[in-house]
């Protein structure tokens, strides 16, 4: 799919963009991309392509979802507080922003998880044929979710380029 490889790319963009910044933010980055790699493999998207179209085993979901509530989880409990700290330190606009996109990116939470509630409790054969529907949905959550964790990340890094610049 088109729309992976797309992820992939902003992601070495936003890695060349802010890499380097913050010891937090490059593990968050590096984790995105351990997860987007996982999620390739997983829906059998190239180079990872499943050659036989077999189903991914129990132990390759749940590995993928531990992945996934974990950056969410540093996400929500790491990165953004401490986005938050720096917009409102940046001013209005930037914690404008931070209240605006930290509920959008709720969503995609929401929706991780209720991917992971289904998947690592045992899944039977009927769950099974539902997950290449559900990871396409999984992936744009999350590729929404990317973009609007990217404009947190250019707000404060803009602010924080221009505080070093002053």
């Amino acid at each position: 799919m088109e729309e992976d490889d797309a992820m992939l790319t902003k992601l070495e963009h936003a890695v060349n963009a802010w890499g380097g910044a913050n010891k937090l933010v490059d593990q968050w980055l590096e984790n995105r991309r351990e997860l987007l790699i996982t999620y390739c493999q997983l829906a059998g998207l190239p180079p990872y392509d499943k050659a036989d179209g077999a189903l991914p085993s129990e132990e390759q979901i749940k590995s993928f979802c531990n992945q996934l509530v974990d950056y969410v989880s540093a996400g929500h409990f790491e990165v953004y507080d401490q986005v938050a700290s720096a917009c409102e330190r940046n001013g209005k606009k930037s914690m404008a922003l931070a209240e605006t996109l930290l509920p959008q990116i709720s969503a995609s939470t929401d929706i991780a998880l209720d991917f992971n509630d289904k998947y690592t409790n045992g899944v039977d054969e009927e769950t099974l044929m539902q997950l290449d529907q559900e990871l396409s949905q999984l992936g744009q959550a999350m590729e929404e979710r990317f973009e609007l964790e990217d404009r947190l990340l250019e707000t404060l890094h803009s602010h924080h380029s221009e505080a070093e610049a002053s």
